[in-house]
């Protein structure tokens, strides 16, 4: 088993949702997160003042996924997040030991 991250723009979640769904994916978790990578912050004008804004909007998607699956997650996250922009994000692919569910008490694949 493994846990998918990725760290996408915003306004791409609901391609990256059709693609994900598109392919089987049935669970996933959104996180509406700020940072920076390369991207850095950038500076902008409110009411005559200019500030810096250091940390970026960006959304966090959680997938837990059998071995098999962890391929084409991947390449839907890809497609769907793709803009050829600095700021398209990042994937992380954890191992993942065990996984239970508290309702059934079902263990591993069973529980996702």
């Amino acid at each position: 088993m493994k846990k998918i991250e990725a760290i996408i723009k915003p306004f791409k979640l609901d391609e990256v949702k059709d693609r994900l769904t598109a392919i089987g994916v049935q669970g996933l978790t959104v996180t509406e997160v700020k940072g920076f990578g390369r991207q850095k912050g950038h500076t902008e004008l409110y009411r005559g003042a200019e500030y810096v804004v250091d940390f970026l909007p960006k959304t966090k998607l959680e997938i837990l996924a059998a071995e098999e699956q962890v391929d084409d997650i991947i390449d839907a996250i890809m497609t769907g997040a793709h803009t050829g922009r600095i700021g398209d994000g990042k994937i992380f692919v954890l191992p993942v030991n065990d996984v239970l569910r508290i309702r059934t008490g079902e263990h591993g694949e069973e529980a996702i």
